[in-house]
C-alpha cells in the first residue's frame, strides 16, 4: 500500500507554477517538508509561506536555474543538509518552444534542451547519492510528446523522448540501489508553459479538454508514496479522446 509522506523530505523543480507548484502543495498536504526549486524567487517565497501556514511543514526556497550544473549542485546540497537527506525528488522543470525545425532559432533550441535535457541530467546526478541513502523515489514529469510523434514540436518531443530513454535506463542502473524511478506522462495541462509564440498553455487550451495541474500532481504523489521493493514505473495521464488525433477520417 502507498506510504504516507509525513516526516519525509521532497525536492521539487519547476515549483513556482503549474504542475510543480501543485505537486509541492500536495506533498506538503501529505506531511512532507518541501524544497522549492525554480528561477522565480518571489513566487517561491510566497508559495513557501502559504504551504507552511496551511500545512505546518518546513519549506526551503532555492532560486535555481536547472540548466546550470553548479546552481543545481548547490541547491541539492543545501536541501539535503537542511532536511538531513532527501526522500522524494520530482524533476518537473521544463519548457516548450513550438515551430518547424527549419524556422526554430538556435536560441530557442538551446533553451529547450538546456532545461529539459541538461537540467534533468544535472538534477539526477546530484540527487542520486541522497536517494540511495534513503531508498527514495525520483519522479520525472515527461509528456505524451515523449511517446508519440508531435508535428510542430519536434525539439520539445525529442527532449521528452530522451527523458523516456534516460529514465528507463536509469531504472535499470538504480533498481539494485533501491531507488524508485517513475515517469508521469500527461497530455495537455492548463499551465504557464510556453508552447506557441510564447503563449502559455492556459491561453491556448479549452479548459474542458485539458487537465489541471492538480490532477497530474495526484499521479506524481501517488508514485512518490510507493515503498520498496515496488515502484510505479510509468503513468500515462491522457485525455480520454487523445488518440482520436491519430484517426483518419
Amino acid at each position: 500500500m502507498p506510504a504516507e509522506l509525513a516526516e519525509r523530505t521532497a525536492f521539487v523543480t519547476g515549483a513556482s507554477a503549474g504542475i510543480g507548484e501543485a505537486t509541492a502543495r500536495l506533498l506538503a498536504r501529505e506531511g512532507a517538508d518541501v524544497a522549492l526549486v525554480a528561477r522565480r524567487e518571489e513566487r517561491l517565497t510566497d508559495l513557501a509561506a502559504e504551504i507552511e501556514d496551511e500545512h505546518g511543514v518546513e519549506t526551503l526556497v532555492l532560486p535555481t536555474d536547472v540548466s546550470d550544473d553548479g546552481q543545481v549542485e548547490e541547491a541539492v546540497e543545501e536541501a539535503a543538509e537542511t532536511f538531513d537527506g532527501l526522500d522524494v525528488v520530482v524533476s518537473n522543470a521544463g519548457i516548450n518552444r513550438m515551430g518547424d525545425v527549419e524556422d526554430l532559432s538556435t536560441e530557442k533550441f538551446r533553451q529547450v534542451m538546456g532545461v529539459n535535457v541538461d537540467g534533468t541530467f544535472f538534477v539526477t546526478r546530484a540527487v542520486i547519492p541522497h536517494l540511495r541513502e534513503s531508498s527514495g523515489s525520483l519522479v520525472y514529469v515527461g509528456s505524451f510528446a515523449g511517446k508519440y510523434p508531435r508535428p510542430g514540436q519536434a525539439v520539445y518531443a525529442g527532449s521528452k523522448w530522451w527523458l523516456q530513454g534516460f529514465a528507463q535506463s536509469l531504472a535499470g542502473d538504480l533498481g539494485l540501489d533501491d531507488i524508485g524511478i517513475t515517469v508521469v506522462n500527461p497530455t495537455e495541462v492548463i499551465t504557464e508553459i510556453g508552447i506557441q509564440d510564447d503563449r502559455p498553455a492556459h491561453e491556448r487550451f479549452d479548459h474542458d479538454n485539458a487537465a489541471q495541474p492538480e490532477d497530474v500532481a495526484e499521479a506524481v504523489v501517488f508514485a512518490a508514496k510507493q515503498e520498496p521493493p515496488n515502484v510505479v514505473a510509468e503513468v500515462g495521464y491522457y485525455r480520454r479522446d487523445k488518440f482520436d488525433e491519430f484517426r483518419r477520417d
